[in-house]
């Protein structure tokens, strides 16, 4: 019998294409699944007012995971002719031939059959917010073909979690909620726009849209507008909230963060803004960090 040679691949063929089924949904790049939780993590402890209903977290959580593995598999399933031929995308399975579509959609509806099971264990309320949620997530990535502001888009489909939450965890959606949400549009702008920077001269040869172009020179002009809107929606949402000194604290953090993102996409080179989109994890993780610990040691009323 003869014996593999020392160039042989030891991977079975099974775990090959498991690992590429984990690439498409991006188990690989947790970065994703963070600008997600943050918002979600948000609204939880908002909502719970620092005591979330632990089914309501562990069904919210699961569902944001579960949901952005379904959003990468049917983005890159859009993109799949497209990805190719950019510089940061092209190793993506469905660009190399290791996932054929009709394998995507299976998994799509496989990972959308998990997520309505997680849901049906919430009220009512939040299982037609979720409805509005899938909409989002499979409207998402054929944005880019038709309009300027798919990153816009793509704040509606990411910041879904937060109304869901309140509703999970209250019944209704109230005002504090819907702030929330709007902070979290703003941010996925910011952070999205800085991410669509990395790409912009493929975009352009490509015929894709995105705010980094339509931006233009006035980028990072437009940048520091949005992040000082985004940073003042969020003190608003702690000030409806009746949060204090560590969430302000946590703002200020949060703030330091942004002025690093802008030092690091001065010269808008493209992984430098790449790296000022990753960066945006720990602005959210700031943002947590003060709502947490604003009512782990909020003194008890009287």
């Amino acid at each position: 019998m003869s014996t593999p040679g020392p160039d042989a691949d030891p991977r079975h063929p099974l775990i090959e294409q498991l690992g590429a089924y984990a690439r498409l949904m991006r188990l690989d790049r947790p970065i994703g699944n963070w600008l997600l939780l943050w918002p979600a993590l948000w609204a939880l402890w908002l909502a719970g007012e620092g005591r979330p209903d632990p089914h309501v977290f562990t069904v919210i959580v699961l569902g944001v995971l579960v949901m952005r593995a379904a959003g990468c598999v049917i983005n890159d399933f859009a993109d799949r002719g497209l990805d190719g031929h950019v510089w940061r995308t092209r190793d993506r399975p469905l660009a190399t031939g290791a996932v054929t579509p009709a394998e995507a959609l299976v998994l799509f509806a496989g990972l959308g059959l998990i997520a309505i099971g997680l849901v049906l264990t919430l009220n009512p309320l939040t299982r037609w917010l979720a409805v509005i949620g899938a909409l989002l997530t499979v409207v998402y990535p054929f944005t880019k073909r038709f309009i300027h502001t798919p990153q816009f888009v793509l704040g509606l489909a990411f910041g879904w979690a937060v109304p869901m939450a309140f509703a999970a965890q209250l019944g209704e959606v109230p005002r504090l909620a819907w702030l929330t949400y709007c902070s979290v549009i703003l941010w996925a702008v910011v952070y999205d726009t800085m991410y669509a920077m990395a790409d912009r001269d493929d975009d352009i040869r490509m015929g894709m849209k995105s705010t980094a172009i339509l931006f233009g020179d006035a980028d990072r002009a437009m940048l520091t507008a949005l992040q000082v809107l985004l940073l003042l929606v969020l003190a608003l949402v702690g000030h409806n909230a009746g949060l204090g000194g560590w969430y302000l604290s946590g703002i200020g953090a949060a703030a330091a963060f942004a002025l690093w993102q802008h030092w690091l996409i001065r010269e808008r080179e493209p992984r430098a803004c790449f790296r000022a989109f990753l960066n945006n994890n720990f602005f959210g993780a700031a943002i947590f960090a003060g709502i947490m610990l604003d009512y782990t040691f909020r003194l008890p009323p009287g």
